[in-house]
């Protein structure tokens, strides 16, 4: 099955890292301070940290991209989590409150697009189409990854840019654009209930997928019966547990090929075969194991 979840804007107030294990909580860089506007409608920012680090829920006015070198992040909204290695990006559309953790130690790279109805210009126009309003995630491809390293990720604070830096960065942001539209998009993510007992469930899964394997001994603690659970799961996340559960693996798989391990040592971990892994993940989501882990791809 590949799942290409639809994503509403997460109910304000609301901490989506209830599972998360985290050590850390650190405040936001003041993004008033690389706020993108007409003159330079692409901005980003750098912050290097350590894994377990939480930047706490917030949204922005404008678009964003997020993307890491030699790390892993997850991108939580209240009803969903995305798993993010350093070869994936994930976009997150005006308005959409979110928050992020560090799974791995990260240089995290946040760049901020200017809507065309706020001055963007035309190169912006792609993103008001139905599609990129909503969160997903993106093979980010070496173009893409080098063209984010080059952009200035100084803030309003730093001395103001020379006209030839601006121009720089006017043609960075525009293959920058060019390489999003064209990247291919994963259908990854794992749907959170609304559901308090179908929503215990999955937090359980999340925190530990290889516990158990079948939905008949995830139920025992849920006070829910089977029939009813296999039932929330369908009118609430549009899939089966099986279906669903496979997304949380892959996402555990990310993580670990972070780490640099093996695909044998991976399946291992969550409970399968190497080969019986590369299956799955080919099933779910159309490519080999080796390509969605991102392993082979040299040096990120």
């Amino acid at each position: 099955m590949s799942a290409h979840f639809v994503l509403p804007p997460a109910a304000a107030g609301v901490n989506p890292h209830r599972h998360a294990r985290t050590l850390a909580q650190i405040p936001l860089l003041d993004p008033v301070l690389y706020q993108p506007h007409a003159q330079r409608p692409v901005r980003s920012k750098m912050r290097e940290l350590d894994r377990d680090t939480l930047i706490m829920p917030h949204a922005h006015a404008w678009a964003q991209l997020a993307i890491s070198t030699g790390g892993v992040i997850r991108l939580s909204l209240a009803d969903a989590t995305y798993i993010v290695p350093p070869h994936r990006a994930v976009w997150v559309p005006p308005g959409v409150e979110h928050a992020v953790t560090m799974v791995e130690t990260a240089r995290l790279y946040t760049l901020y697009f200017l809507p065309e109805a706020h001055g963007g210009g035309p190169q912006a126009r792609w993103m008001a189409a139905p599609d990129w309003q909503q969160c997903r995630v993106l093979e980010a491809s070496p173009l893409l990854r080098a063209l984010v390293v080059e952009m200035d990720t100084g803030s309003d604070e730093a001395a103001p840019l020379s006209p030839a830096v601006v121009a720089r960065e006017h043609h960075l942001s525009a293959l920058i654009c060019e390489e999003l539209r064209r990247a291919r998009i994963m259908h990854l993510g794992v749907l959170l209930p609304q559901d308090k007992r179908l929503k215990n469930l999955c937090e359980a899964v999340l925190q530990d997928p290889t516990r158990h394997e079948r939905l008949e001994d995830w139920v025992l603690d849920t006070g829910a019966s089977l029939r009813t659970v296999a039932r929330l799961f369908r009118s609430e996340l549009g899939c089966t547990f099986t279906q669903w559960r496979q997304q949380v693996v892959l996402a555990q798989a990310v993580a670990l090929a972070a780490r640099h391990w093996s695909i044998a040592q991976i399946a291992a971990e969550l409970g399968y075969t190497p080969s019986a892994f590369s299956a799955l993940v080919r099933r779910t989501v159309g490519m080999t194991a080796a390509a969605f882990l991102g392993q082979g791809l040299g040096a990120h």
